[in-house]
């Protein structure tokens, strides 16, 4: 293997030289991101004296320091414990979405595509409507009338991205229908569902997983901006939004106690978004691999 080729790894075997080709820098810092984050949020609360609620009164507004790395706010709370307790509720609410709408989505999609005709026409009929809803307005009402939770709000934003996923979903199963191994599947009178689960489903899954990268940071900007404005889970339960709203009124003097849950707020976004456009189909992942 040659010294100069630092992006490739060169295999040969019986005679076959290939070649594997690294991750872009960008991905593999993204990924890095996520699963420090998503470490952090499951294992660090499993830690003996982990307590968002705990306040340290000898050191409210404390800076970054030993004690606390990224200080504390008003009452003396840690804001490193805090902020990955906001993790855990953000990826709760993000995970429930995307429950919601790849399931309702991925269903409804498949109808529309498959059957067509007046199956197609109601479903695009009912996705146009739910789409037409102010989404956040309905999910702050709802919230006011049932009370804030991550089931509640998890749910009501899976449900506004269920017309997206019936879309991507759809326009798969529209372009598969028409290809020879689908066709040839129903001239020798293979039944419906066995063709939709071994021939159209496994091409449409990667598809609509990809597009639940872009569900997932929706989710997440959705449930801080609910919790920013006071619809989310309620003081002194932590989320991102909710430790920004809190921190916003003391940024002249302690700017660490917004500072942090934002910055992991916009980075957890930017990686999601940068992963699911390299990996999303005709993306760069796609165009290496065609290449290779």
């Amino acid at each position: 293997m040659s010294t100069a080729e630092p992006a490739a790894v060169t295999v040969r075997a019986f005679g076959i030289r290939t070649v594997r080709r690294r991750p872009p820098v960008g991905v593999l810092a993204a990924a890095a991101w996520l699963a420090v984050v998503a470490l952090a949020a499951l294992l660090l609360p499993l830690l003996p004296g982990f307590d968002p609620l705990h306040g340290d009164f000898a050191h409210p507004s404390a800076a970054p320091g030993a004690g606390h790395w990224l200080g504390t706010d008003g009452t003396g709370r840690d804001v490193l414990q805090r902020t990955v307790a906001g993790a855990r509720a953000s990826f709760a609410v993000a995970a429930l979405t995307i429950l919601v709408g790849l399931l309702g989505g991925g269903m409804l999609g498949l109808a529309a595509g498959w059957f067509r005709g007046p199956v197609d026409k109601a479903i695009g009929f009912t996705t146009d409507l739910l789409m037409s809803v102010p989404s956040l307005l309905l999910v702050m009402i709802t919230v006011s009338l049932r009370g804030p939770s991550l089931t509640v709000i998890g749910t009501l934003i899976g449900l506004f991205t269920v017309p997206h996923f019936t879309r991507v979903v759809r326009a798969v199963v529209l372009s598969l229908t028409e290809r020879g191994f689908v066709q040839a599947a129903r001239m020798i009178g293979t039944a419906p569902l066995r063709i939709l689960r071994r021939e159209v489903v496994p091409h449409v899954a990667p598809v609509a997983l990809t597009f639940a990268f872009t569900a997932t940071t929706v989710a997440i900007v959705a449930e801080g901006s609910l919790s920013f404005l006071g619809f989310g889970l309620r003081p002194p339960e932590p989320s991102w939004g909710g430790i920004i709203a809190e921190g916003r009124t003391a940024l002249g003097s302690a700017p660490w106690i917004s500072l942090a849950p934002a910055t992991a707020l916009c980075l957890t976004v930017l990686a999601l978004n940068h992963l699911g456009e390299h990996l999303r189909p005709g993306g760069p992942a796609a165009a290496k691999g065609a290449r290779g």
